[in-house]
């Protein structure tokens, strides 16, 4: 039974891979196969319908509301022009040296990543960012992974994603926090060396070679007839992060007071509930996407540990897991590319069943299961051609997807290489 069941999971995986079906229909569908595979009734205890599909949906609500709050404050980032401010400022510090400027659209990027993820990080920090860099000379691939590779440096610091990995997982969140801390100097130095290296190697490309990208006429933003956001607002980004951080005060209320602080600091106090109800309302569409996924994966997780899925599964997931640390280092750095192009060992896919199956089964602590899945999240993240913010930011520059993922895929690489290798040294 262990073999059908993972014949159906590489089946889901073939079904994600050609666009058959969308990812959250996909792992649902997979799901109740599974189920069925696993000798599930259709309901009572350990059925289908009453454990899967019931209590599967709403196993993330944490992580889905956590999701909408960092949305919201996102959305509010974006209508009160502090994520634009911030990069216009970065823009004018730099001035004409290109290093100069991409690193500060990097850092921009970095703090946009910790309040949101996916294309919305991307649009607030690359709508302003990715011409600054192409007008300097920054080459357009540079310039999309520059984007990226700045969101990858603030993942380890974004708080849905701490709790997304809290309740998947069934880990406390300082255990989450602590690996998270550790994963981010490695991002850091990553993208620091994907700057200095791709913008030297690649040379600086003149801007009227650009002209067609640069010349598209853009009318002015809202936030640009009413001037730079306060200096004071600037500082929005890192409210939530220094509560949950620096005071452990708990993700949801620490994504509220980030919320609270962006309306007070920027907004006149007769137009608050207007701009309240505008922009929760704009969040809840960008959540929308990630909502339906996480259900989904709630469902999957719900699937996988069955008692009949762990029965079945155990033996022959155990047979090829490495326990030696050197030899899971370097088993897992291999596959690494198996969590591109939504395959089996993306968190945000098939990867968060796998997940549930490696510890379900007692293969690896979920300490263990954690360290992979944020190390190949750091990957999917950046490099994926079929991810969201790296197809936008590859468009926008006027680039491939997949030309992003080739410039930049060694440096995620060499980043879940050194989260594996913690993992190892810290949990085998």
């Amino acid at each position: 039974m262990g073999v059908v069941i993972l014949l159906v999971m590489a089946a889901g995986v073939a079904a994600m891979l050609t666009r058959k079906l969308p990812t959250a229909f996909a792992l649902v569908i997979l799901a109740v196969v599974i189920a069925f595979a696993a000798g599930a009734p259709l309901t009572g205890e350990n059925s289908v319908l009453d454990t899967v599909l019931q209590e599967g949906a709403p196993a993330l609500a944490a992580t889905m509301i956590a999701i909408v709050l960092g949305s919201w404050l996102g959305k509010l980032l974006e209508e009160t022009g502090v994520a634009a401010t911030l990069v216009r400022k970065i823009v004018e510090f730099g001035g004409d040296r290109p290093v100069v400027v991409a690193l500060g659209v990097l850092a921009v990027s970095a703090l946009v990543g910790t309040v949101t993820g996916s294309a919305p990080a991307a649009m607030l920090a690359g709508l302003i960012g990715i011409p600054a860099m192409i007008a300097v000379g920054i080459p357009k691939v540079t310039a999309a992974g520059t984007i990226l590779m700045g969101i990858a440096v603030g993942i380890p610091f974004e708080l849905p994603l701490w709790q997304f990995f809290s309740t998947a997982l069934e880990l406390p969140v300082p255990t989450v926090r602590g690996f998270m801390v550790k994963l981010f100097p490695f991002a850091l130095v990553a993208a620091v060396l994907y700057v200095f290296v791709e913008s030297r190697r690649r040379g600086v490309e003149h801007t009227w070679s650009l002209k067609s990208l640069l010349d598209k006429p853009r009318s002015p933003s809202r936030r640009q007839r009413l001037g730079d956001a306060p200096w004071y607002a600037l500082l929005t980004p890192t409210v939530p992060l220094i509560l949950a951080l620096g005071f452990e005060l708990a993700i949801i209320p620490s994504l509220l007071a980030g919320v609270l602080y962006a309306l007070v600091t920027t907004t006149r106090p007769r137009e608050m509930n207007k701009r309240l109800l505008r922009t929760l309302y704009g969040g809840f569409e960008i959540a929308a996407p990630p909502i339906a996924l996480f259900i989904a994966i709630g469902i999957l997780l719900a699937a996988v540990k069955l008692p009949g899925a762990v029965e079945a599964l155990e033996p022959l997931v155990k047979a090829v897991s490495p326990q030696n640390a050197v030899l899971f280092v370097g088993v897992f750095t291999l596959l690494v590319p198996l969590c591109l192009y939504r395959g089996p060992l993306n968190v945000f896919g098939l990867g968060a069943g796998i997940a549930g199956v490696l510890i379900s089964t007692g293969i690896y602590p979920a300490a263990v299961v954690l360290g992979m899945a944020t190390s190949y999240n750091q990957v999917f993240g950046v490099a994926d051609p079929t991810s969201t913010q790296t197809v936008w930011a590859a468009q926008y520059a006027g680039v491939s997807p997949q030309q992003v993922m080739v410039r930049t895929l060694p440096y995620v690489w060499a980043v879940a290489l050194g989260g594996l290798c913690v993992t190892a040294a810290t949990y085998l």
